[in-house]
């Protein structure tokens, strides 16, 4: 990874900071009413700016946060300490979008003696699939063949596992796996595969899962090639339209004392209905990536991705619409048939290139060949929201550009929370509104419901707040929304990626300060002496400050000096934390890296370079350049190949080795000339470390400019 230190955003942030007005003391009785609080009443806070490329954040009832790594890490932040930790690690799959996913804690965590410290993940096993072999540089064996039969196809037959594990004394005991549910995938071709975990108040797991399905030949509208010979990835009749299929769904289940689940009453088929699989509680979606549920009325909020056509087209169907619903019995949302009820897709021949008719989203049928479930299908359930690129009519309040809907939190407010002094907790303003938050638009919206769940209205939240491409939201214990951001950048660790904290300060008006770290050197051979620097470090409110530095993760305080110095005498990486309170108790911490005995390797992609153009569909020959102080293995050098559309990426493929060949693909449908498309080329390397060394990672990031044919 390339690690930046995030001083100079935080150094920004001060300043901000200290030119805010301080709030007035709010009358908690007040705290209602139809008018938001005003933005000065809001401190966001990092947590940890060093966050790898987050996916998915849990927060535990004691406010300690676990996040996850696409590349299979668990971190966690400790308020006390202000410390991030390594939580846990996990071998996974990684060829596009796949990894590990979604992570969630258990209802009952911390109670009944600890006995029910689950911890939750979603995440993508190695098995025996397929990798690309360094030693074939121009060939790419972890690509799954686009045509042929279906013992080609089957080495790629995989699955994305939901297990629990323990959790101790600050980790996850990867031995404890209670393995609960397989769900299917078809490895070795992009896209759709993430999930989401929640759980009821009757402590019903639900997880959403995508269709699994491809959707860069199509032309941007629904993808349902059935053509005789062709991968069936290409066709999400076979998933999200399947009752046989867990893939394209949300499911709900109960899961038992040693990991087995049952089914409860109540999903879209019985148990024991032929042709169908009773954990299916919605179907029909295609990228539910973030699910909640609503604490108060058990309602799920479900959000899901659009496909990419950005104009109707009367031989395909309509353009792409992201949707919001608020699921409060099982329903198909139609998911390749139709986008609402309102608006189906044509019946088109990929063999042919001939249209036929509408589907019929009242009463939909699956008759594809790839289909194992019923032919019937129940009618398509109408969302609450649905919008496109352009301005909606219906909802002009989310206003335009990329499209990549989050269902967030619905925020449970305490009356007890305003009564003290002390508190982070939001306001009654927020009682009961759910949070919707767009990962394209960098935005967070509030959805306020009427009695049947209808949008009243819609609510600009933090307008002024930076959200950069909000990858997950959640309200903790104690009432702040923590936020975890991915940054600018695809598929790595980007340097505005955070997770941070939002609290309200309306009521006492107190600022949390804002900590910078600095250290000089970060890196060298032990015995190594390195000189600490808090400079830059603020507080809005001109409070005294106590500082606590944390030069190891044994969680006892090392220095209470503002600028201490430190000799390291054990080679290893060293994630030093300052944390900063003030007279109030208000604390915040930052960290820098330090690396003693091993120095990171530095990574450059010598070809392709920045800029240089290309056409989809292009063979394109990288060569990695890898500089370290331990001998380079070529073999452990990967490269991803990502097609970044608007402000997201769908990873397409990836190869191992110094030099190669990448075959790019065709996102059919789309026009370089209009579409905001790039290639995107990511080098890593990561060194074997050593005796008492942890290893390092380097990487390197080109985009490549596509031309039209």
């Amino acid at each position: 990874m390339q690690y930046s230190t995030g001083l100079a955003a935080a150094a920004a942030a001060a300043a901000l900071l200290l030119a805010a007005p301080t709030a007035a003391l709010a009358d908690p009785a007040a705290e209602g009413g139809g008018s938001a609080p005003p933005e000065s009443d809001f401190q966001k806070t990092t947590l940890n700016d060093l966050p790898g490329e987050p996916i998915d954040l849990a927060v535990l009832p004691d406010s300690r946060v676990l996040h996850t790594t696409r590349d299979g890490q668990v971190w966690m932040h400790d308020p006390d300490t202000g410390l991030n930790t390594l939580a846990g690690e996990f071998d996974v799959y990684e060829h596009d979008e796949e990894g590990l996913q979604s992570i969630a804690v258990d209802p009952d965590f911390g109670q009944r003696g600890g006995r029910s410290d689950w911890v939750y993940l979603y995440y993508a096993p190695p098995m025996d699939t397929p990798v690309d072999d360094p030693a074939t540089p121009d060939v790419n064996e972890g690509d799954a063949p686009e045509t042929g039969s279906p013992e080609d196809f089957a080495p790629f037959e995989g699955v994305t596992r939901l297990s629990r594990f323990k959790f101790e004394d600050g980790r996850i005991d990867a031995g404890s796996e209670q393995h609960i549910l397989d769900v299917p995938a078809d490895r070795g071709i992009c896209c759709h595969v993430g999930g989401d975990i929640v759980f009821d108040d009757k402590g019903l797991l639900y997880l959403s899962t995508g269709d699994d399905t491809n959707p860069f030949a199509s032309g941007g509208y629904t993808p349902i090639d059935e053509s005789e010979g062709r991968n069936p990835v290409y066709d999400a009749q076979r998933t999200s339209a399947n009752t046989d299929d867990l893939r394209g769904k949300v499911l709900r289940i109960d899961v038992g004392r040693d990991g087995s689940y049952t089914i409860p009453r109540g999903n879209l088929f019985p148990k024991g209905k032929k042709d169908t699989r009773p954990e299916i509680y919605a179907m029909g979606l295609r990228n539910p990536f973030r699910i909640e549920i609503d604490p108060d009325s058990g309602d799920l909020y479900v959000a899901d991705y659009s496909p990419d056509a950005s104009v109707d087209d009367p031989a395909r169907g309509p353009r792409g619409y992201g949707k919001w619903a608020v699921v409060d019995e099982p329903a198909n949302y139609g998911w390749p048939y139709c986008a609402t009820p309102d608006l189906p897709y044509v019946d088109y021949d990929f063999a042919t290139g001939a249209s036929g008719e509408k589907f019929d989203c009242a009463n939909p049928v699956n008759e594809s060949p790839n289909n194992t479930g019923l032919r019937e299908l129940p009618p398509v359930e109408q969302p609450e929201v649905w919008y496109h690129g352009d301005e909606s009519a219906e909802f002009p309040e989310l206003g335009t550009g990329g499209i990549g809907p989050m269902a967030g939190p619905s925020y449970e407010y305490d009356p007890a929370d305003a009564r003290g002094r002390a508190t982070v907790a939001w306001p009654r303003h927020y009682d009961g509104v759910p949070l919707f938050h767009e990962f394209t638009r960098d935005y967070v919206k509030g959805f306020h419901l009427d009695r049947r769940n209808n949008v009243e209205s819609i609510e600009h939240v933090l307008p002024s707040f930076v959200f950069d491409n909000p990858m997950d939201l959640e309200f903790g214990p104690d009432g702040a929304l923590y936020v975890l951001e991915y940054g600018d950048g695809f598929f790595a660790e980007n340097p505005d990626a955070q997770l941070s904290r939002i609290d309200y300060i309306g009521r006492d008006g107190n600022h949390t300060p804002v900590p910078v770290a600095a250290a000089d050197p970060t890196n060298g051979e032990a015995p190594l002496t390195v000189d600490f620097s808090s400079e830059g470090t603020a507080d809005a409110d001109g409070d005294r400050l106590r500082y606590e530095w944390h030069f190891d993760t044994d969680g006892r305080v090392d220095s209470r000096e503002a600028n201490p110095t430190h000799t390291f005498t054990e080679d290893g990486l060293y994630n030093v934390a300052l944390k900063v309170t003030d007279r109030h108790g208000r604390s915040a911490s930052a960290m820098v890296r330090v690396v003693v005995g091993n120095t990171a390797p530095q990574v450059r992609l010598v070809e392709p370079v920045d800029g240089q153009t290309f056409h989809f569909g292009d063979a394109v020959e990288f060569e990695v350049e890898v500089t370290d102080d331990q001998p380079v293995d070529c073999a452990a050098v990967r490269v991803d190949y990502i097609l970044g559309h608007d402000d997201h990426g769908h990873p397409q493929t990836q190869a191992s080795g110094c030099s190669g060949t990448i075959q790019t693909t065709d996102p059919s449908g789309h026009d370089p000339e209009h579409d905001d498309l790039a290639g995107v080329f990511v080098a890593t390397y990561t060194d074997p470390g050593g005796e008492g060394l942890p290893p390092l990672t380097g990487s390197h990031q080109v985009v490549l400019e596509p031309v039209a044919h």
